[in-house]
């Protein structure tokens, strides 16, 4: 029951917030277009190893049966 006056406090801190007014440099811009371009690129390479195998393995076994006939 303690939460949910917590909630409510953070809620209220989450609805006043103002505006930082922060410079971003080319560096940090960069580096953080860099970070999300990396995980996204490790994402689909993990996808791609992953269904990789099964799809090689049917290849195989479809011109296996063409060379048998």
């Amino acid at each position: 029951m303690k939460k949910l006056p917590l909630f409510f406090l953070f809620l209220f801190f989450l609805l006043a917030a103002t505006n930082a007014y922060a410079y971003v440099g080319p560096g940090l811009g960069l580096g953080a277009i860099g970070t999300i371009l990396g995980v996204l690129a490790s994402i689909l390479l993990a996808l791609f190893a992953v269904l990789w195998y099964p799809i090689k393995r049917l290849v195989r076994k479809i011109k296996r049966k063409k060379e048998e006939e």
